[in-house]
């Protein structure tokens, strides 16, 4: 049965705030979804985020849209703040209003990359950035709704849209066999369709009052480096380049990402059956979709 056919089965209205995105395209694949665009939904006005839940009536909100420019935060805090951070607030206060279920996405960049032990959704955050400060921001905004709601911190995600590492490993392949790749951050990378699955999941689970409102990790395994996330892109994509691995300090950003993205997922597993994905499996489907392979 299909997702669509699952949707209107059962009469639940899923509405989703992004539509373009990586995660949002997969959400509109997959189920029978309203999805708002930007046209429809300024995330930088929060209140006309709580006027379309109200207007739309729905069962469940999954929100997938973001500002996800990490560097350009640290010059647009404010703007990452509203979108990020009083957006998802206003959105978690309609649905607690509607008893709607309300499902988030967040991200690793909470905490400050520490270590090396994989993250529980317990351990105290520390983000690095104005980016994760904008995205804790929206996760303190949703807690304290008190409504039903996931929060569904992922990480490195890709897909065979929009920009992404996959897609910029690829591009810069075609005219060069030898790249230099960061080593020193790990994580597990995490395809949009895996993510899309997850939060459908959620959705309807937390609407037909099964598993746990609270905050949950989703990503991909095994971890591994950026440097050995392209060596298995190149691969898989048949592509004759040389990896050679560099330190983060050979790569300055204007925003300090975090060395240690491992994220314990075991939490997601045992409360909605969902359980982490083989992103080299996943990567082989986005290379099959992009014609690749």
């Amino acid at each position: 049965m299909s997702a669509n056919v699952w949707e209107r089965d059962r009469g639940m209205k899923i509405l989703v705030f992004g539509k373009t995105g990586q995660v949002a395209t997969e959400l509109r694949a997959r189920a029978d979804v309203v999805a708002l665009g930007r046209d429809a939904a300024d995330l930088s006005d929060p209140q006309s985020c709580a006027a379309a839940i109200a207007e739309h009536s729905p069962d469940a909100v999954i929100n997938a849209a973001a500002y996800t420019a990490v560097d350009q935060a640290e010059d647009e805090e404010a703007q990452a703040s509203a979108i990020n951070g009083q957006a998802p607030k206003a959105m978690a206060r309609a649905c607690a209003a509607l008893g709607a279920a309300f499902v988030h996405i967040s991200t690793d960049y909470v905490f400050d990359g520490s270590g090396a032990r994989p993250w529980q959704p317990s351990d105290a955050t520390a983000p690095l950035g104005a980016y994760g400060r904008s995205k804790l921001a929206g996760e303190q905004g949703i807690r304290a709704a008190g409504g039903t709601f996931a929060i569904l911190r992922t990480s490195w995600v890709f897909s065979a849209h929009g920009n992404n590492f996959v897609k910029t490993m690829l591009r810069l392949s075609d005219t060069r066999d030898r790249l230099t790749v960061v080593a020193d951050q790990i994580g597990g990378p995490t395809e949009a369709g895996d993510i899309a699955e997850a939060c459908l999941t959620m959705a309807r689970q937390l609407q037909a009052g099964q598993g746990a409102a609270g905050t949950y990790h989703f990503s991909g395994a095994p971890d591994v480096s950026w440097a050995d996330f392209a060596r298995e892109i190149f691969a898989q994509a048949g592509r004759d380049v040389a990896v050679a691995d560099i330190p983060s300090s050979d790569f300055p950003t204007k925003a300090v990402r975090p060395g240690n993205s491992r994220m314990d997922c075991t939490t997601l597993q045992a409360q909605f059956g969902v359980a982490r994905p083989d992103w080299r499996r996943s990567l082989a489907r986005v290379l099959k979709e992009l014609k690749v392979t």
